[in-house]
């Protein structure tokens, strides 16, 4: 449907929140390469890429760091959904005496490809990271993801046109007792903005509204973290609705009891400034060049004698 030739993807990144391997490397992969291959991707290679619920974003980041550097030209990043969450969400829902409300697995796939001049881009230069040292409140969490990077990069919180934090439905997760995420994000997110004097309290509410996102993914975990709205974003952006749309994805490391550890990396995609252009010198140039060096070499000898 996106008019992509299957050959021109060179590398996959698979970042769903399953694992595959032998008997004794339980986790040693590699869906991407696999599907890949059920997809017809002749000339792609590729690697999975974990995180719980942020995988995504950080996939995301990798594939537009590959991509920018030239090491690939056209990345695929991919997920499926987890059969272990719909049970998960499914027993709550049971509990209350309600059917389960939520009987479909998600997924989604992502191309990113060379800068074409024309569609949105990543924007690497402002990157939202929760680091080790960040903490696990929602204050910090969603400083070091949001209001951090925008106040690097000079910019207001009330620059960016939409948040796509974590797009959980509601109409699942309420009866589920996890309320509205969505919604919880963005007033927190609000709530650091009126602090930093980027926003007035009393425009608190229109603020979660004008920049904020229903929530209306499948509420699989990495499923939901930001990605699903990329799509609607690029016919945004591409229409002039919009000019800057910020992807937030944030994970909960702590339950792969490694670590207590909160998880989380933002990026900004936006209207697309124009491909850049190679700096390349023709071959008259480096004449030119090296006969000016030669001129001013032999100024130099005649002023010595």
């Amino acid at each position: 449907d996106a008019g992509i030739d299957p050959g021109e993807v060179e590398y996959v990144i698979d970042c769903s929140e399953e694992a595959c391997g032998d008997m004794n490397q339980r986790g040693g992969g590699n869906f991407a390469k696999a599907s890949a291959e059920i997809a017809g991707l002749l000339n792609a290679t590729g690697s999975d890429t974990r995180g719980f619920c942020a995988a995504p974003s950080h996939a995301l980041t990798i594939a537009a760091s590959l991509v920018k550097a030239g090491t690939f030209k056209c990345v695929a990043v991919t997920a499926g959904g987890s059969t272990a969450k719909l049970g998960m969400n499914g027993k709550d829902h049971v509990k209350k005496g309600l059917p389960i409300l939520e009987d479909v697995l998600g997924g989604f796939a992502t191309i990113l490809s060379a800068n074409d001049g024309v569609n949105p881009e990543i924007n690497l230069d402002v990157q939202g990271t929760h680091t080790v040292g960040t903490g696990s409140s929602p204050q910090n969490v969603i400083g070091s993801l949001v209001v951090d990077p925008l106040e690097r990069a000079g910019m207001k919180v009330t620059d960016i046109d939409k948040y796509s934090p974590e797009m959980q439905n509601p109409d699942v997760t309420k009866p589920a007792g996890a309320g509205d995420v969505p919604q919880s994000n963005m007033k927190m997110i609000g709530a650091l903005a009126v602090k930093r004097g980027d926003l007035d309290r009393k425009e608190l509410n229109d603020f979660v509204v004008k920049h904020g996102v229903p929530g209306f993914a499948p509420t699989q975990g990495h499923i939901p973290s930001g990605v699903p709205y990329l799509g609607h974003a690029r016919q945004e952006i591409l229409s002039g609705n919009m000019s800057k749309v910020m992807i937030v994805g944030k994970g909960s490391l702590f339950l792969g009891r490694l670590t207590n550890l909160f998880d989380g990396i933002s990026f900004i995609v936006q209207a697309n400034e124009g491909a850049e252009e190679e700096a390349t010198v023709s071959r008259d140039e480096i004449r030119g060049l090296i006969a000016e060096s030669l001129r001013d070499f032999a100024s130099s000898l005649l002023e010595s004698r």
